[in-house]
């Protein structure tokens, strides 16, 4: 029995445990992609936008993990747009504070907060040893004209200091629609400085991305650097002889499509992240005590995993679901 191998690192620290892991889904390589072209190409601002649930939020601490690897010297943030019942410019600056680390975030007067942000960001970036910082603004569609004008002041104070913010709004499918009233309205700058390029995110679409996703599990190692892959962790046996979950990736793509139809949800299939991955840990963990030498999870496992995913479950919650007379 598998369990009895000795195993690098403790079973409960492993990350498929913790939750502590992201695995890159074509649209989050696609997200990361964009944010080093405009990084190439000084593009100050992006739009990235999508349905609610399909993993945007999780995108963004990917791409962040990633870009401390590969740009070790840009400083990121990641800030959480709360809704607000009314948009007043101390809430606005006191969030941007806490997501840059401010140890007061409420304190002081809206001048004084305006300048610390300023500070907080400039010290970050003197210690990283670069004039690049990241924002990525999340639920970004919470914003609205005046915090946007806010959002540009920051970007000039800082030019003034020579430090480069680049400002991605990642939010909900309404965020196009602020971009063209904005132009509408005349209000270029704030789309010059903020609202360049577009990305539409997106869940996992195809079983191709289904292998894509998969394809981490079998790649990715933990501990780093060691031969202990994700699924060799839960099926070293299995795995040694020759077993991958990417070779299960249409098994998993036809299990979330039955369970689509049967649910009689509307639209095509588009797999949110959370789901996804609830449903691969499911079927690892309950290999983990079947393990063996030409073992594979079979058919029924991986429809078994998609119920307990929690995919109907979501969409049933977001109301996007077909009502029959």
């Amino acid at each position: 029995m598998s369990l009895q191998l000795s195993r690098p690192v403790d079973p409960s620290l492993h990350p498929l445990v913790t939750g502590n892991y992201r695995i890159a889904t074509p649209a989050i390589e696609s997200f990361y992609e964009l944010v080093v072209s405009c990084l190439r190409y000084r593009v100050t601002g992006a739009l990235i936008y999508g349905a609610p649930r399909i993993g945007k939020t999780r995108s963004i601490e990917y791409v962040r993990l990633l870009l401390a690897r590969e740009y070790p010297k840009v400083t990121s943030y990641h800030a959480r747009c709360e809704h607000k019942p009314r948009h007043a410019e101390g809430p606005f600056f006191s969030n941007l504070l806490e997501a840059v680390g401010d140890h007061d975030p409420n304190a002081g007067t809206n001048p004084a907060k305006r300048m610390r942000l300023s500070l907080r960001i400039r010290e970050a970036a003197a210690r990283a040893g670069s004039g690049t910082v990241l924002l990525f603004c999340d639920e970004a569609q919470r914003y609205n004209e005046n915090e946007y004008e806010w959002l540009r002041d920051v970007h000039d104070a800082l030019d003034r200091q020579q430090i480069k913010l680049f400002t991605f709004l990642v939010g909900q499918q309404e965020l196009l629609a602020q971009k063209s009233a904005l132009q509408i309205a005349g209000k270029t700058q704030i789309v010059a400085r903020l609202m360049v390029e577009e990305l539409a995110f997106h869940g996992i679409r195809n079983a191709e991305d289904v292998a894509t996703c998969l394809n981490g599990y079998d790649q990715t190692a933990y501990p780093e650097g060691t031969q202990w892959s994700f699924t060799r962790f839960y099926l070293p046996q299995a795995f040694d002889a020759g077993y991958r979950l990417v070779s299960d990736a249409a098994l998993l793509w036809n299990a979330f499509e039955a369970a689509h139809h049967k649910a009689t949800l509307p639209g095509r299939l588009e797999i949110p992240m959370e789901s996804f991955a609830r449903a691969v840990e499911i079927v690892l963990k309950d290999s983990e005590l079947r393990d063996a030498p030409g073992y594979c999870p079979d058919a029924s496992l991986w429809a078994h995993a998609v119920r307990h995913s929690g995919y109907v479950q979501s969409r049933h919650a977001t109301g996007r679901v077909l009502v029959h007379a």
